[in-house]
């Protein structure tokens, strides 16, 4: 029992945040050269001759340079077994992110030092909030001219609402970058740009009571400057508090450069020691223990084709509870019913090692024969309960989509399926219609361009695409009780359903949304679908 609860211990879950190019993809690839996952960073720019970077893996990300899908990266270090999910940065996959924050016990917050918070990262931080997971922040870039650091931390207070702790303090940015203060053991951690790809660095520390040998390493200006802004520092920022930290309320700052590697194994060591291990989950039956010897988890994603060469489709599950046993049977509560769970899996972004074992906290990809879907609940047999639900996010945009060739109605119809089960894209059809009218709702018109790309490379259909004019959706709460066919609604309201036969109703204007409810009476409209 105590080698179960010491493994349940030493496990750390988080997902990476961050604007586009704020670094995200490059400290992802760091922390796994410190934990010798990988030997060489790659470079995460689209380049011809460049590594591609180890945690992006579909074709259109390689050739756009941007990540698209969540990651899984599994490594170990100093004892921890660490679970990293990256997110796609870009603001048009925000909903795989919503969902990879689901699955994750705290949040790294990645902030370009010389753009400071921008909107994306409100949003993501947003979501982070609703759940008052753990947030660390790791400002990036600090070799490239940085804005103002007290503007920096007054931008994160501001903006995204929560107290900030600075852990350490940069000295200057861009060339005349030459490191951090270290609050907490009251040393200046010189910095010294090392071989991009390698985890050598050199740094060399001094403490701050050595005057003279500071001033020579610095510079007087430098020296000066850092001993007025630690004098404001200990007098105007908050405490460092480990329980406001854990209950999302203050977040540890740390400042560096992932890609000339500094600063990063000071943030992974602090990090780890900081952040929680796997964290008790809400279910209908209450909160659920991680440290419970019964077995549990929940779908959070679902990715096709990961291996071009199998045709495959993978369930990513977070274990809440328990430890799994490839050789047992689990529960499958959506389907009603016992199976053993194929191929378990732990991915590191293309490669993948077949499980026998793993613990709560961990993520596992499994082989799905099209009998999971995001948000499933699974249970050691016999046990039934459910996980809160995944909520589905509104889609903002509308087409109407045709294959080219009628004769590839069947792989248009599977690809369309199969890429709308793993949450990209929503799919709908003409309420009384049969299936010639096929309708795709997205949260970014970025994913648009991955559908048509993904059914002509990964299932041989071509397509065409009709925007449509509609921006504003509704689920109808009251099916049961409402004859959809007899809704008055106002001229640019249209009826479809989803694929599970659930009416909804689309609008162009926003207003016609209130007109529609006015005129029938008994309607309940929400924003929200379930899953």
């Amino acid at each position: 029992m105590g080698n179960f609860d010491k493994e349940i211990e030493r496990r750390r879950t988080f997902a990476i945040i961050s604007h586009p190019d704020a670094g995200k993809t490059t400290l992802t690839e760091k922390f796994l050269l410190y934990g010798g996952a990988i030997n060489l960073a790659g470079s995460v720019k689209g380049k011809a001759t460049a590594r591609h970077a180890v945690s992006d893996w579909m074709e259109i990300e390689k050739e756009r340079g941007i990540s698209v899908t969540s990651s899984v990266l599994q490594f170990e270090y100093d004892g921890y077994c660490v679970n990293i999910l990256d997110t796609p940065g870009h603001q048009d996959f925000s909903e795989d992110t919503y969902r990879t924050l689901m699955a994750a016990d705290s949040a790294v917050m990645v902030i370009d030092a010389s753009k400071g918070v921008e909107a994306q990262t409100r949003k993501l931080f947003k979501v982070c909030g609703m759940r008052g997971i753990p947030i660390f922040t790791f400002i990036n870039k600090l070799d490239r001219d940085a804005l103002d650091t007290f503007e920096l931390l007054d931008q994160i207070e501001n903006e995204l609402g929560i107290a900030t702790c600075p852990v350490n303090w940069p000295i200057g940015s861009g060339k005349a970058f030459k490191g951090v203060y270290d609050r907490h053991n009251e040393k200046v951690v010189m910095f010294s740009d090392t071989e991009k790809g390698t985890k050598e660095g050199k740094s060399w520390e001094i403490d701050i009571k050595y005057e003279d040998t500071l001033k020579e390493a610095i510079g007087e200006d430098a020296y000066s400057t850092l001993k007025d802004e630690i004098e404001l520092l200990d007098g105007a920022a908050a405490e460092f508090d480990l329980k406001k930290v854990r209950e999302g309320k203050l977040t540890p700052v740390f400042f560096g450069s992932a890609l000339t590697n500094f600063g990063v194994e000071i943030f992974l060591n602090n990090f780890l020691s900081m952040s929680t291990t796997p964290l008790p989950r809400q279910s209908d039956i209450g909160i659920i223990d991680p440290m419970e010897n019964e077995f549990s988890a929940f779908v959070f994603k679902i990715q096709a084709n990961m291996n071009k060469a199998h045709r495959d489709r993978i369930a990513f599950m977070r274990i809440c509870s328990g430890k799994f046993e490839a050789s047992k049977e689990v529960y499958h509560m959506q389907g009603g019913k016992s199976l053993r769970l194929s191929q378990p899996q732990q991915i590191m972004a293309d490669d993948r090692k077949i499980l026998d074992t793993a613990y709560a906290g961990d993520i596992i990809g499994v082989f799905d024969p099209g009998i999971f879907s995001i948000g499933d609940t699974l249970t050691t047999a016999g046990r039934k309960f459910n996980y809160e639900g995944i909520p589905t996010f509104a889609p903002e945009h509308f087409a109407r989509v045709r294959q080219m060739d009628t004769m590839k109605r069947k792989q248009f119809m599977k690809g369309i399926t199969q890429i709308a089960q793993e949450g990209a894209i929503q799919v709908f059809q003409e309420f009384n219609s049969g299936m010639e009218e096929i309708i795709v709702g997205v949260v970014g018109v970025l994913q648009f361009e991955v559908l048509k790309y993904r059914l002509e490379n990964e299932y041989n259909v071509e397509i065409r695409m009709d925007m449509l004019p509609y921006e504003h959706i509704r689920w109808i709460e009251n099916k049961d009780e409402i004859d959809v066919v007899k809704l008055t609604g106002t001229s640019d309201m249209k009826k479809v359903k989803d694929m599970k036969g659930n009416p909804l109703l689309l609008f162009i204007n926003e207003w016609s949304i209130g007109m529609t409810k006015d005129r029938n009476k008994d309607l309940v409209l929400s924003e929200f679908g379930r899953n």
